[in-house]
Protein backbone atom coordinates (compact mmCIF):
# COMPACT_ATOMS: atom_id res chain seq x y z
CA UNK A 1 0.00 0.00 0.00
CA UNK A 2 2.90 2.42 -0.33
CA UNK A 3 3.05 5.43 1.75
CA UNK A 4 -1.05 5.01 3.16
CA UNK A 5 0.94 1.57 4.95
CA UNK A 6 0.02 1.85 8.58
CA UNK A 7 0.82 0.17 11.74
CA UNK A 8 -1.91 -1.14 13.57
CA UNK A 9 -2.63 -2.78 16.84
CA UNK A 10 -5.49 -5.71 17.50
CA UNK A 11 -6.44 -6.50 21.30
CA UNK A 12 -8.45 -9.13 21.20
CA UNK A 13 -8.78 -12.27 18.52
CA UNK A 14 -12.07 -13.50 19.17
CA UNK A 15 -14.22 -14.05 16.17
CA UNK A 16 -14.46 -10.67 15.11
CA UNK A 17 -11.50 -9.10 16.64
CA UNK A 18 -9.64 -12.42 14.04
CA UNK A 19 -12.02 -10.54 11.02
CA UNK A 20 -10.67 -7.44 11.66
CA UNK A 21 -6.72 -8.36 12.03
CA UNK A 22 -7.43 -10.35 9.06
CA UNK A 23 -8.88 -7.65 6.48
CA UNK A 24 -6.28 -4.75 7.87
CA UNK A 25 -3.65 -7.82 7.00
CA UNK A 26 -5.52 -7.84 3.08
CA UNK A 27 -5.09 -4.42 2.93
CA UNK A 28 -1.48 -4.45 3.27
CA UNK A 29 -1.03 -2.75 6.60
CA UNK A 30 1.60 -3.68 9.51
CA UNK A 31 -0.66 -5.50 11.79
CA UNK A 32 0.27 -6.54 15.28
CA UNK A 33 -2.21 -8.35 17.41
CA UNK A 34 -2.39 -9.45 21.05
CA UNK A 35 -4.77 -12.31 22.68
CA UNK A 36 -5.18 -13.63 26.44
CA UNK A 37 -4.28 -16.87 24.56
CA UNK A 38 -1.88 -16.86 21.71
CA UNK A 39 -2.29 -20.06 19.87
CA UNK A 40 -5.43 -17.93 18.27
CA UNK A 41 -2.95 -15.75 16.52
CA UNK A 42 -1.88 -18.53 14.71
CA UNK A 43 -3.56 -18.17 10.97
CA UNK A 44 -3.22 -14.71 11.19
CA UNK A 45 0.76 -15.38 12.01
CA UNK A 46 0.86 -17.34 8.68
CA UNK A 47 -0.41 -14.27 7.09
CA UNK A 48 1.93 -11.83 8.35
CA UNK A 49 0.66 -10.51 11.50
CA UNK A 50 3.08 -9.85 14.52
CA UNK A 51 1.97 -11.62 17.67
CA UNK A 52 2.60 -9.04 20.88
CA UNK A 53 3.70 -10.35 24.27
CA UNK A 54 1.68 -7.68 26.10
CA UNK A 55 -0.99 -5.46 25.34
CA UNK A 56 1.82 -2.78 25.27
CA UNK A 57 3.56 -4.21 22.78
CA UNK A 58 0.91 -4.13 20.16
CA UNK A 59 -0.13 -0.84 21.41
CA UNK A 60 3.29 0.56 20.23
CA UNK A 61 1.40 1.21 16.60
CA UNK A 62 -0.61 4.13 16.37
CA UNK A 63 -3.97 3.38 16.67
CA UNK A 64 -5.24 0.35 18.53
CA UNK A 65 -8.32 -1.57 17.69
CA UNK A 66 -9.62 -3.07 20.68
CA UNK A 67 -12.43 -5.56 20.73
CA UNK A 68 -13.03 -7.75 23.57
CA UNK A 69 -15.66 -9.78 24.81
CA UNK A 70 -17.41 -6.94 27.61
CA UNK A 71 -15.94 -3.86 28.63
CA UNK A 72 -15.23 -5.26 32.70
CA UNK A 73 -12.35 -7.33 31.07
CA UNK A 74 -11.34 -5.25 28.71
CA UNK A 75 -9.99 -2.27 30.80
CA UNK A 76 -7.29 -4.49 32.75
CA UNK A 77 -6.50 -4.76 29.21
CA UNK A 78 -6.19 -0.95 28.23
CA UNK A 79 -4.59 -0.12 31.42
CA UNK A 80 -1.87 -2.38 30.45
CA UNK A 81 -1.47 -1.09 27.16
CA UNK A 82 0.07 2.13 27.97
CA UNK A 83 -1.98 4.13 25.05
CA UNK A 84 -0.80 7.60 25.93
CA UNK A 85 -0.35 9.32 22.91
CA UNK A 86 -2.16 6.93 20.91
CA UNK A 87 -5.21 6.33 19.19
CA UNK A 88 -8.10 3.93 20.68
CA UNK A 89 -10.82 2.68 18.78
CA UNK A 90 -12.99 0.79 20.51
CA UNK A 91 -15.30 -2.03 19.24
CA UNK A 92 -16.02 -3.86 22.42
CA UNK A 93 -20.00 -3.67 22.46
CA UNK A 94 -21.39 -2.41 25.82
CA UNK A 95 -23.76 0.29 26.79
CA UNK A 96 -23.33 4.14 25.85
CA UNK A 97 -22.57 4.52 29.19
CA UNK A 98 -19.63 2.40 29.24
CA UNK A 99 -18.06 3.68 25.82
CA UNK A 100 -18.50 7.36 27.47
CA UNK A 101 -16.76 6.04 30.55
CA UNK A 102 -13.47 4.77 28.30
CA UNK A 103 -14.14 8.13 26.63
CA UNK A 104 -13.21 9.86 30.43
CA UNK A 105 -10.73 7.67 30.70
CA UNK A 106 -8.79 8.10 27.67
CA UNK A 107 -9.28 11.83 27.92
CA UNK A 108 -7.25 11.56 31.18
CA UNK A 109 -4.82 9.35 30.09
CA UNK A 110 -4.27 11.81 26.55
CA UNK A 111 -5.50 9.42 24.42
CA UNK A 112 -7.29 9.97 21.46
CA UNK A 113 -10.79 7.91 21.70
CA UNK A 114 -13.03 6.90 18.67
CA UNK A 115 -16.13 3.84 19.98
CA UNK A 116 -17.51 2.23 17.43
CA UNK A 117 -19.87 -0.75 16.86
CA UNK A 118 -19.60 -3.23 14.07
CA UNK A 119 -23.11 -4.08 12.15
CA UNK A 120 -21.90 -6.64 10.43
CA UNK A 121 -21.12 -10.21 11.11
CA UNK A 122 -17.37 -11.04 11.06
CA UNK A 123 -17.31 -13.15 7.58
CA UNK A 124 -18.68 -9.26 6.42
CA UNK A 125 -16.16 -7.93 7.22
CA UNK A 126 -13.50 -6.29 4.54
CA UNK A 127 -16.79 -5.65 2.55
CA UNK A 128 -18.84 -2.37 1.60
CA UNK A 129 -21.44 -3.95 3.28
CA UNK A 130 -20.66 -4.11 6.50
CA UNK A 131 -21.58 -0.88 8.41
CA UNK A 132 -19.72 0.20 11.49
CA UNK A 133 -21.05 3.06 13.19
CA UNK A 134 -18.73 5.47 15.27
CA UNK A 135 -18.60 8.38 17.59
CA UNK A 136 -16.09 10.63 19.65
CA UNK A 137 -13.36 12.30 18.64
CA UNK A 138 -13.83 13.17 14.79
CA UNK A 139 -10.02 14.10 14.72
CA UNK A 140 -8.71 10.72 15.09
CA UNK A 141 -11.37 9.60 13.02
CA UNK A 142 -10.77 11.93 9.83
CA UNK A 143 -7.00 11.10 11.03
CA UNK A 144 -7.35 7.15 10.68
CA UNK A 145 -10.76 6.99 7.75
CA UNK A 146 -8.23 5.09 5.47
CA UNK A 147 -7.67 2.43 8.23
CA UNK A 148 -11.40 2.04 9.42
CA UNK A 149 -12.46 2.36 5.65
CA UNK A 150 -10.40 -1.13 5.54
CA UNK A 151 -12.74 -3.12 7.61
CA UNK A 152 -16.35 -1.95 5.98
CA UNK A 153 -18.38 1.79 5.43
CA UNK A 154 -17.73 3.84 8.12
CA UNK A 155 -20.35 6.21 9.71
CA UNK A 156 -19.61 9.09 11.43
CA UNK A 157 -22.26 10.23 14.02
CA UNK A 158 -20.58 12.53 16.01
CA UNK A 159 -18.65 13.69 19.15
CA UNK A 160 -20.59 11.80 21.93
CA UNK A 161 -18.50 8.51 22.38
CA UNK A 162 -21.77 6.76 23.59
CA UNK A 163 -24.08 7.70 20.39
CA UNK A 164 -22.94 4.79 18.07
CA UNK A 165 -23.52 2.19 21.15
CA UNK A 166 -27.02 4.09 21.16
CA UNK A 167 -27.58 3.26 17.42
CA UNK A 168 -26.61 0.20 17.49
CA UNK A 169 -29.14 -1.28 20.17
CA UNK A 170 -31.79 0.99 18.69
CA UNK A 171 -31.06 -1.01 15.57
CA UNK A 172 -30.67 -4.29 17.39
CA UNK A 173 -34.05 -3.73 19.43
CA UNK A 174 -35.64 -3.29 15.75
CA UNK A 175 -34.16 -6.52 14.31
CA UNK A 176 -34.72 -8.84 17.70
CA UNK A 177 -38.29 -7.27 17.53
CA UNK A 178 -38.86 -8.23 14.12
CA UNK A 179 -36.91 -11.83 14.55
CA UNK A 180 -39.60 -12.41 17.56
CA UNK A 181 -42.50 -11.26 15.66
CA UNK A 182 -41.37 -13.85 12.81
CA UNK A 183 -40.99 -16.99 14.94
CA UNK A 184 -44.54 -16.10 16.72
CA UNK A 185 -45.92 -15.96 13.29
CA UNK A 186 -44.58 -19.40 12.40
CA UNK A 187 -45.09 -20.79 15.23
CA UNK A 188 -48.92 -19.43 14.82
CA UNK A 189 -49.43 -20.94 10.83
CA UNK A 190 -47.22 -23.76 11.54
CA UNK A 191 -50.08 -25.11 14.26
CA UNK A 192 -51.65 -25.19 10.95
CA UNK A 193 -49.21 -27.35 8.92
CA UNK A 194 -47.99 -24.07 7.06
CA UNK A 195 -43.94 -24.71 6.76
CA UNK A 196 -41.63 -21.69 6.87
CA UNK A 197 -40.82 -22.52 2.95
CA UNK A 198 -44.88 -21.65 2.32
CA UNK A 199 -45.14 -18.56 4.30
CA UNK A 200 -41.38 -16.79 4.58
CA UNK A 201 -41.93 -15.24 0.76
CA UNK A 202 -45.42 -13.48 2.36
CA UNK A 203 -43.77 -12.65 5.45
CA UNK A 204 -40.49 -10.56 3.76
CA UNK A 205 -43.16 -8.93 0.97
CA UNK A 206 -45.00 -7.89 4.38
CA UNK A 207 -41.79 -6.53 6.15
CA UNK A 208 -40.97 -4.69 2.72
CA UNK A 209 -44.58 -2.88 3.00
CA UNK A 210 -44.02 -2.45 6.85
CA UNK A 211 -40.77 -0.73 6.35
CA UNK A 212 -42.49 1.97 3.89
CA UNK A 213 -44.20 2.91 7.03
CA UNK A 214 -41.83 4.00 9.21
CA UNK A 215 -40.94 7.87 7.24
CA UNK A 216 -44.19 8.72 7.98
CA UNK A 217 -44.57 7.28 11.65
CA UNK A 218 -41.55 9.37 12.01
CA UNK A 219 -42.71 12.54 10.75
CA UNK A 220 -45.73 11.71 13.07
CA UNK A 221 -43.24 11.50 16.40
CA UNK A 222 -41.51 14.20 15.51
CA UNK A 223 -43.86 16.85 14.88
CA UNK A 224 -46.24 15.06 17.98
CA UNK A 225 -48.93 15.08 15.43
CA UNK A 226 -50.89 12.01 15.68
CA UNK A 227 -54.20 12.49 13.47
CA UNK A 228 -54.56 9.95 11.44
CA UNK A 229 -57.64 8.98 8.65
CA UNK A 230 -55.73 5.77 7.85
CA UNK A 231 -56.00 3.26 11.37
CA UNK A 232 -56.62 4.14 14.56
CA UNK A 233 -54.55 2.92 17.76
CA UNK A 234 -57.75 1.26 19.17
CA UNK A 235 -58.37 -0.37 16.24
CA UNK A 236 -54.95 -1.88 16.31
CA UNK A 237 -55.18 -2.70 20.11
CA UNK A 238 -58.01 -4.58 19.48
CA UNK A 239 -56.38 -6.82 16.74
CA UNK A 240 -53.60 -7.56 19.01
CA UNK A 241 -56.11 -9.06 21.42
CA UNK A 242 -56.96 -11.60 18.68
CA UNK A 243 -53.43 -12.49 18.23
CA UNK A 244 -52.95 -13.09 22.19
CA UNK A 245 -56.20 -15.21 21.88
CA UNK A 246 -55.68 -17.30 19.00
CA UNK A 247 -52.32 -17.91 20.12
CA UNK A 248 -53.81 -19.34 23.16
CA UNK A 249 -56.41 -21.22 21.40
CA UNK A 250 -53.87 -22.54 18.95
CA UNK A 251 -51.59 -23.56 22.01
CA UNK A 252 -48.29 -21.23 21.71
CA UNK A 253 -46.86 -19.25 23.78
CA UNK A 254 -48.74 -15.30 23.93
CA UNK A 255 -45.54 -13.94 25.79
CA UNK A 256 -44.99 -11.70 22.34
CA UNK A 257 -48.24 -10.01 21.54
CA UNK A 258 -49.26 -10.11 24.99
CA UNK A 259 -46.59 -7.13 25.69
CA UNK A 260 -47.47 -5.11 22.80
CA UNK A 261 -51.31 -5.64 23.38
CA UNK A 262 -50.67 -4.24 27.63
CA UNK A 263 -48.31 -1.23 25.99
CA UNK A 264 -50.97 -0.79 23.15
CA UNK A 265 -53.58 -0.99 25.79
CA UNK A 266 -52.00 1.70 28.13
CA UNK A 267 -51.87 3.89 25.27
CA UNK A 268 -55.30 3.62 24.39
CA UNK A 269 -56.62 4.54 28.47
CA UNK A 270 -53.90 7.11 27.67
CA UNK A 271 -56.19 9.07 25.38
CA UNK A 272 -54.83 8.12 22.28
CA UNK A 273 -57.43 5.71 20.75
CA UNK A 274 -58.55 7.20 18.16
CA UNK A 275 -54.50 8.27 17.13
CA UNK A 276 -52.17 6.53 15.10
CA UNK A 277 -50.07 4.03 15.62
CA UNK A 278 -46.94 6.46 16.32
CA UNK A 279 -49.06 7.69 19.68
CA UNK A 280 -47.80 4.57 21.25
CA UNK A 281 -44.33 6.45 21.68
CA UNK A 282 -45.84 8.79 24.58
CA UNK A 283 -46.55 5.48 26.70
CA UNK A 284 -42.89 4.48 25.70
CA UNK A 285 -41.41 7.80 26.82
Amino acid sequence: MGESKKQVGVLGLGRMGAALAGALLGAGHDVSVWNRSPLKAGPLLDRGARLAATPAEAASAGVVLSCLSTYDTQQPVLDAASLRGRTLVNLTSGTPEQARGVAKWAASEGIDYVDGVIMAVPQGIGTPEAQILYGGSEAAFAAHRDVLEVLGTPVFLGEDAGLAALYDLALLGMMWSTMGGYLQALALVGTEGVTPEKFTPMASAWLSAVGGFLPGIGEQVASGDYATDVSALDINAAGLGLLVETSRAQGISTALPTVLRELFDRAVAAGHGSHAIASVIEEIR
